[in-house]
């Protein structure tokens, strides 16, 4: 019951981190600009990175080990769907991190417009699947599943 119960902490945590960037404060920083949304991305990447990876991890640990101890199917599928954020972000997303972080990026173009458009939309799969996850272990731990 405790690994659930962190699992489901670490879940909402992730989730509601995620789904705040994506409806709020990426929102917020494309509407000043590319330059200084680019600008902003940096100290906010570098301090989102540490606390979405760790909660990631261990709450898909949690989640596995809660399932590895008689817990439902449910529990498990969540985990792994948050887990799932971490090999997402080294794959799919890492590569615009760096480039929205590469000092030769000209701040003002079409180029960075377009990076920024794409994370947004990458990291809005990271608010669904993590979104989901947190459901799966809320309808678990309120008895529905």
């Amino acid at each position: 019951m405790i690994l659930e119960l962190v699992a489901l902490l670490c879940t909402g945590l992730f989730a509601g981190a995620a789904i705040y960037v994506s409806l709020v404060e990426h929102p917020a920083r494309l509407e000043c600009g590319p330059a200084l949304a680019i600008a902003e991305f940096g100290p906010s990447y570098r301090r989102g990175a540490v606390m979405q990876a760790s909660l990631a991890v261990v709450g898909c640990l949690a989640a596995v080990a809660a399932w590895i101890q008689g817990s439902a199917t449910s529990v498990l599928i969540a985990g792994l769907l948050l887990g799932a954020a971490v090999p997402f972000t080294l794959i799919a997303i890492l590569p615009t991190n760096k480039r929205l972080l590469d000092a030769g990026l000209d701040r003002g173009s079409p180029e960075a417009a377009a990076l920024l458009a794409r994370w947004g939309r990458l990291h809005a799969v990271r608010s669904v699947v993590s979104g989901v996850a947190f459901l799966l272990l809320g309808l678990h731990r309120s008895g529905i599943l």
